[in-house]
């Protein structure tokens, strides 16, 4: 693994920032992969909710499964997750961030979807590393709280 910069993961905020950061790019931009496989700790896992048969369905993966499923497709379209809102709690040295977003094929272009990621966190005693990250769209009958939306939140 190679090491991971202080900026992303000396702070909760550092290293949300970070999660988004990797990912974002214009069609034809590489993704930040190296610096995204620094940010979780070995066994992390992500599960991406979808609905199959009107009912709840989880996609379970490891980080480096999600680059292989995706990284075509984002340096093909483009591909820019924005955060929008969060609210961080944290408790000794564990943490888990409520992150809205949204999505687009480019900075400025038209709205693809939006959605929240729950992060969960622990600090080692000296960065900060993301254990599991689960995150769902919105879709009809599952939309997100107006409330969540450009709020941002620490408790305590």
């Amino acid at each position: 693994m190679p090491p991971a910069d202080t900026a992303d993961v000396g702070t909760i905020e550092g290293i949300v920032h970070a999660y988004y950061d990797v990912i974002n790019g214009p069609a034809g931009a590489p993704r930040q992969w190296r610096r995204d496989s620094t940010l979780y700790m070995p066994g992390a896992t992500f599960v991406a909710m979808r609905e199959s048969g009107g009912k709840p369905a989880p996609d379970v993966m490891t980080p480096e499964q999600f680059r292989q499923a995706v990284d075509h497709d984002m340096v093909e379209q483009g591909f820019f997750e924005t955060e929008i809102g969060h609210r961080i709690e944290r408790f000794g040295n564990v943490a888990q961030v409520r992150s809205v977003y949204e999505t687009r094929h480019g900075a400025k272009a038209p709205l693809l979807g939006r959605g929240v990621n729950y992060l969960l966190l622990y600090w080692d005693g000296t960065r900060w590393w993301i254990s599991s990250a689960v995150w769902d769209d919105e879709r009809p009958g599952s939309k997100l709280p107006q409330s969540w939306v450009g709020r941002q939140e620490r408790v305590p």
